[in-house]
């Protein structure tokens, strides 16, 4: 039975460093597509500077270039604040007895205490943690402040994708990907100051851009929190 992978994030705007990862773990794990779902309408961070529909559709365009890519809208279409573990639940119901997995970067896992009901995450679903070149995971893991993380990697962590399709959930697999240094933050900025710059076309799917420009996004920065 093929497990069901997501990969969630705001996409604000979707770039090549979320595909190529997104491209890496897909291979790492063998499953025949990766889901990505971007936020409604994200907890604990500042309103994406698109809105949600016009994020899924420039990721609908992004992933063209990329087979075994699949945008799920589960989260725009529902309404409230966008819980990894609510959309678990929802998933859960629907598919009670296929593996489940959520993937996040090493840093994100590294934060899972902060996470709404992140206890509960592990009763619905495995964790891919996407360890890249660089990030010191295992010396931050073992600092004093991540002592119940820690716990928890010791008890469920394992670098063997197999246990992937072998139970439903309660894994935590880490995974290697590619080091691509994009992030939304700095696209978003180019964009606003520089919008003719040809280094977007490195940054960015043609179609993603061309979306951008037609529907004048990202024009300016928001105001400093």
């Amino acid at each position: 039975m093929s497990a069901l992978v997501l990969f969630g994030g705001t996409f604000d705007p979707v770039h090549y460093g979320h595909l190529y990862v997104a491209r890496d773990v897909r291979a790492a794990l063998g499953v025949p597509e990766l889901r990505l779902v971007p936020s409604g309408d994200p907890a604990h961070r500042r309103p994406p500077g698109a809105t949600a529909s016009d994020r899924l559709a420039m990721l609908e365009l992004a992933v063209r270039e990329f087979t075994g890519l699949v945008p799920d809208p589960i989260e725009i279409l529902r309404n409230g604040p966008s819980y990894t573990v609510v959309t678990l639940e929802s998933l859960r119901r629907q598919r009670p007895g296929v593996p489940l997995a959520w993937v996040v970067g090493a840093d994100a896992f590294l934060g899972l205490p902060r996470w709404h009901r992140w206890r509960r995450l592990l009763e619905l679903a495995h964790i891919v943690v996407i360890e890249r070149p660089g990030v010191a995971f295992d010396a931050e893991l073992r600092t004093s402040a991540q002592a119940e993380l820690a716990a928890l990697w010791d008890a469920r962590g394992t670098d063997d994708v197999g246990v992937l399709g072998a139970r439903p959930s309660g894994a935590i697999i880490r995974v290697a990907a590619g080091r691509y240094p994009i992030s939304a933050t700095i696209v978003r900025r180019l964009l606003a100051e520089d919008p003719a710059s040809p280094q977007l076309a490195q940054l960015l799917p043609p179609a993603v851009l061309a979306y951008i420009q037609n529907h004048s996004l990202y024009r300016t920065l928001p105001d400093a929190p």
